[in-house]
């Protein structure tokens, strides 16, 4: 079951998103739901087609299954998906 602490120890596709902050202004405020996921980058299908956001200098709002919303820094979830899993985290 996926909970705001243990967000980044999941599968983040399928999750609703909004990339909330950047220092890349032009996209803030583009959701949708993520697509794929790469080591990078995060795909999302958004209204107006396919994006990709570099992790990176990113906050993203994810939306849980459950409805709570949770902000994440993009720096965070820098990794392959499947190693994420086996990362520690200090406490965010």
């Amino acid at each position: 079951m996926i909970t705001p602490e243990n967000l980044v120890r999941h599968e983040l596709i399928g999750l609703d998103v909004e990339k909330v902050d950047s220092t890349n202004k032009v996209d803030v405020g583009i959701k949708g739901k993520v697509v794929d996921e790469s080591y990078n980058t995060i795909k999302v299908e958004a209204d107006s087609g396919e994006k990709s956001f570099i992790k990176k200098n990113v906050i993203f709002l994810f939306t849980l299954p459950d409805g709570k919303q949770v902000k994440v820094n993009g720096e965070i979830i820098i990794s392959r998906p499947e190693d994420r899993i086996k990362k520690k985290f200090k406490k965010w």
